[in-house]
Order: structure tokens, then sequence, then C-alpha cells
């Protein structure tokens, strides 16, 4: 009975001390490893901060309103932008260049704008995966004048200012939203019923997508 006992306890030693062993070197791998098994760190320690150097090209769309004359012109927007960022090393201020043309149709009676195009400098701090940003820039647009039929067109160019947000939503793709106003400034339209001395001063919101290289 007593040799019985005490060889029922030498076998559950031997498989608890199995156990032990199975349970431990796993543990003592992942040590080694700086803690995380196979030498593999999670993609969260991996990703590190966002970095917002770099080439990218996007797409928006928005909304546009506002006076030109005796009109109010209004309506929908939407165009391609190209630009590229510097941030500061090791800060988070960015700057940038960035061109984008946007075919619209504002427009209220005779008068309307057919494409808006803008080239502006880009100031802004990032917060990580959030950038905040300031824009000033050169505006450039066609207008078009009808009357009874008889369309007259002019290029306009004037300035824009602004301000936006933008947010990495990864490493290549980041989504944003902006505040433009936007003024063209004026030019004389010939028509039928005469000269018209007429421009666009106004307001945009858009939001867009750009694909960072």
């Amino acid at each position: 009975m007593k040799h019985r006992l005490l060889a029922a306890l030498a076998k559950v030693g031997a498989g608890l001390g199995a156990g032990l062993c199975a349970f431990a070197l796993p543990a003592a791998a992942a040590d080694m490893n700086g803690g995380y098994g196979y030498g593999y760190a999670p993609a969260a320690a991996a990703a590190g901060p966002v970095s917002w150097n770099g080439f990218y090209v996007g797409a928006n769309t928005g909304y546009g309103w506002g006076t030109s004359g005796p009109y109010s012109p209004s309506g929908f927007q939407g165009g391609i932008q190209a630009g590229y960022n510097w941030q500061f090393p090791g800060s988070g201020f960015v700057a940038g260049l960035e061109g984008g043309l946007d075919f619209t149709n504002i427009s209220d009676g005779a008068y309307s704008v057919n494409y808006l195009g803008l080239i502006r400098a880009r100031l802004g701090f990032a917060f990580d995966r959030f950038m905040l940003f300031g824009t000033l820039g050169y505006a450039f647009g066609q207008g078009q004048y009808e009357v009874a039929g008889l369309s007259n067109d002019q290029t306009h160019g004037g300035w824009t200012i602004g301000a936006g947000g933008e947010f990495a939503l990864d490493r290549n793709w980041s989504a944003r939203a902006e505040y433009l106003y936007v003024d063209l400034g004026s030019s004389t339209y010939n028509s039928l019923a005469g000269p018209a001395s007429l421009g666009f001063d106004g307001n945009i919101i858009r939001g867009g997508v750009n694909y960072r290289f």
C-alpha cells in the first residue's frame, strides 16, 4: 500500500512538472523576444507616428455660394487636387503647396461659374493622425454671361483664403474637410443688353480624400 501511494505521487509530480515546462517555455521565449512571442511586435507598436511628408493626389466635392453683381449664384462643384507636404523634423508643423481644378454648376439667372482653379500654400500643425491647417493663394476661373441665348465667357483671376482639417486613415489615405473664401475679381462681359462688369466672390465648403505616396 505504501509503495503504491508513493508511485501515484511520483506520477502526479511528473505530470505537474511536464505541464509547468510546457507553460514556461513559450513565456521564456516571449521574454527573450521583447515580451512578444515569435519575435513579432504588435501592429500598434510597429506602426509608429504618421508622417505627412511627400506627394499626394486626391479628389473633392462640395457646395459654393456667393454674389455676382445682381445675381446670387450657388451650386455644387467637384474636381481633383495634387500637392506636396513638408513636415518639419521633430515637430508637428507641416507646410505644403497644392494645386487643383474643379468644375462647377454655381449659377443664378444669366451668370454662372464654369470652373474654378486654386494654387495655394498650406501651413498646419499635425497631432499625429489629425492635422489642422490654414491656406492662402491664387484663384482663377471662367464665368459665363448669357442674354437672349447668346453667351460670353471671361476668365477671372483673384485670391482665396481658408482653413480645414485632415485625418490620416492609414499610411496612404487621408480624408479632409475645408472652408474657402474665393474672390475672382470682375471682368467685362459683352451682351445684347450692353457691357456688364461681373465677377464672383463667395464661399465654398467641401470634403475630399487624398492618396499620399
